[in-house]
């Protein structure tokens, strides 16, 4: 009983939802917690998270006993000393060269609704879709309402709070214009969503004769003479830090760190763990249980010897690297030929009747028809997705065959069916959506759509194949990079992450099932966050990063890119293992060796190396007793192995016999 109380209070936090953190905050955070857990009771919600709390409480306890398993009877000043040893490598690499920008919409959604209702100026409002809300007024903000929010919540926290539908059609329309002008100080500018996005202007500044900060300022006050809208911006030497300090000065601001490695140490170590992009509600949870509060990121160094013994929980690298302020700052259109999928979708009050759910679907496949016309592509396997009206799946989970998330609050459901020919026309797309449904039914849904996977693009010359290929063997583009997954709509996909870091991203992820070229067949996946880290022991990529001098700079830097900037994969948010995991260089602290490989192929040959060590020593010690060690000739075969191998060779002889014969 006596945990009771820190259960309740994690699941009130809990409950408060990933956005909790937003700019804008005016009442006390802990008084919006409690409003809203009393008004979550009773619903499925509030039990299915109550449920989830006592399941994570319970996942804590076993990486705490692990925990002080692996401590027991070790070194800890070694294994700091281990630590500061790898943090001193990790701060050789940092690059201070490039001027990387973060740009963030100002309540986007809000304020283009204000644009053209000027009678919602200083009032509180939301804009919703199907009763949850999509984007929140500063005003609404300040009682604590946010994106993701159920509109009956959010009333609660804001009685006189109004409602107004969402128009995607028009802010598309302003995200195209906005976009425009970005690309203007950065053509090759990433976009991370329709109202955000990352630039390096380190060469427009070079070529204007401009300070970074000058070269911001001039860019926001030209998105709002040409579109009244506002925005703020973070400027810094990466992605994780410019997109960290775009929003220390909200709304209509900006903010650039200093570019030298002791402030920005400085400014990581006063820095609340939940800032940090990649750690949401449950990794800080994670992160307290081992001493790491969210108050701070300077308890990641003071834990620096439990983060190391706990690679495959935290992610060693990710943290230290947080803890130093390192990230990937390649910035980077998305290629059009990295694209893998397009999809579709519909949210609506719960619907049961077959014909009504059909109608929906319908709708979704002649939507999904005209985009694949408008963007050109065609595909071989058709996904259907869709959510309950509830919070528990309709059969029995078996953790070995299935993954789970929770999106938006509601369990995700994907069928999926490859074809043998090109899909694109809505009759098909339909058809193969209902044969799907079918199967499932009956059901209570409040969202069906459908995703085209395994794409063919009608508009590739084949020449793109051919520029990449040489762009490989060139080998010092300054734009190479590995083949990446990437996501349809760009959300933010920072490189490096703890792992399970997609468990609070707000973003409907886009699937990769579907790639098996098996005709017909049908896969079946349900996805879940909280157990990743469990079923999916793979961290993300890690970027890999040039050595650059890190010596202290009393001005922002400008120079070109070039090859020497530092290139980065992108992580790709799925709940899928990755085909391909790019390599990282490595030095190996046994052996002095430079390797290219990953965090877990690192640690292999780190054990190699140790029992190479002790192999040597014990023929040492032969040596000193007068006895002749034999010669290491590999160890030995098991038995299964050298079975199966007598099988094979057996097979092999009957099979050239016959050949003979």
């Amino acid at each position: 009983m006596a945990s009771l109380p820190q259960e309740t209070e994690s699941l009130v936090r809990r409950l408060a939802g990933p956005s909790s953190g937003k700019a804008g905050l005016a009442t006390d955070q802990t008084k919006i917690n409690r409003i809203i857990s009393d008004a979550s009771k009773g619903s499925k919600f509030y039990e299915n998270e109550k449920k989830k709390d006592k399941e994570l409480t319970a996942r804590i306890e076993k990486i705490l006993k692990h925990r002080d398993e692996g401590l027991s009877g070790i070194d800890v000043a070694k294994v700091e000393a281990i630590a500061d040893h790898l943090i001193e490598q990790i701060e050789e690499k940092r690059d201070l060269t490039q001027i990387i920008v973060h740009v963030d919409m100002d309540a986007f959604f809000a304020n283009v609704e204000l644009l053209d209702n000027p009678n919602l100026d200083g009032k509180a409002f939301a804009v919703v879709g199907k009763g949850i809300l999509t984007t929140a007024s500063y005003e609404a903000r300040k009682f604590g309402v946010r994106s993701g929010m159920a509109g009956f919540i959010a009333k609660k926290l804001c009685p006189h709070l109004i409602f107004v539908p969402n128009r995607h059609w028009r802010y598309s329309e302003m995200s195209d214009q906005i976009m425009d002008i970005f690309s203007r100080y950065d053509p090759d500018m990433c976009p991370a969503g329709c109202d955000e996005g990352y630039l390096n202007i380190t060469p427009y500044c070079e070529e204007h004769s401009m300070t970074a900060e000058e070269c911001v300022k001039e860019m926001r006050e030209t998105v709002f003479r040409q579109t009244k809208l506002t925005v703020s911006a973070g400027i810094a030497p990466n992605k994780m830090l410019a997109k960290i300090c775009s929003d220390k000065n909200k709304p209509n601001g900006q903010y650039q760190l200093d570019f030298n490695a002791e402030s920005i140490k400085s400014f990581m170590r006063d820095l609340s763990i939940r800032k940090v992009p990649g750690i949401g509600r449950v990794n800080e949870r994670l992160l307290e249980a081992i001493g790491i509060k969210a108050s701070t990121c300077g308890d990641i160094y003071a834990q620096r010897a439990v983060v190391s013994l706990m690679d495959k929980q935290f992610g060693t690298m990710f943290l230290f690297r947080t803890h130093l302020g390192i990230a990937s700052n390649i910035v980077e259109a998305h290629r059009r030929e990295e694209r893998k999928s397009i999809g579709a979708e519909r949210t609506f009050s719960t619907l049961h009747k077959l014909e009504d759910i059909l109608a929906k679907l319908d709708e979704v496949a002649a939507e999904l028809e005209k985009d694949m016309e408008d963007t050109g592509w065609m595909g071989r396997t058709i996904t259907l997705k869709y959510k309950l009206d509830t919070y528990q799946g309709k059969q029995p989970l078996c953790v070995f065959l299935r993954i789970w998330t929770i999106e938006r609050f509601f369990l995700v459901f994907t069928r999926a069916k490859s074809m043998s020919q090109w899909i694109s026309k809505k009759e098909d797309l339909f058809n193969i959506g209902k044969e799907l449904l079918l199967a499932e039914f009956p059901l209570r849904l409040r969202l069906i759509g459908l995703r085209v996977t395994k794409l063919k693009d009608l508009r590739d010359t084949g020449s793109s194949g051919i520029k990449r290929f040489f762009e490989s063997a060139k080998g010092d583009s300054p734009r190479k990079r590995q083949k990446v997954e990437i996501y349809e709509d760009a959300h933010d996909a920072m490189e490096e992450n703890m792992p399970g870091y997609y468990e609070h991203d707000e973003t409907d992820y886009k699937l990769k099932n579907g790639d098996n070229d098996n005709d017909d067949d049908v896969i079946d996946t349900i996805e879940d966050p909280d157990y990743e880290i469990i079923l999916n022991s793979s961290r993300p990529p890690h970027s890999t990063v040039n050595p650059v001098s890190s010596t202290s700079k009393l001005e922002t830097p400008v120079k070109r890119r070039n090859s020497d900037v530092t290139h980065s994969s992108t992580n790709a948010k799925s709940v899928n293992l990755p085909a391909q995991r790019p390599l990282e260089t490595h030095e190996c602290p046994i052996c002095g060796k430079t390797l290219e490989t990953d965090n877990e192929g690192l640690n292999a040959h780190v054990d190699f190396c140790l029992s190479r060590g002790a192999i040597l020593e014990a023929q040492a010690e032969a040596s000193k007793s007068g006895m002749s060690p034999k010669k290491f000739i590999g160890w030995t075969k098991p038995e299964s192995i050298k079975k199966k191998e007598t099988q094979q060779t057996a097979t092999s002889g009957k099979r050239a016999s016959r050949q003979r014969q």
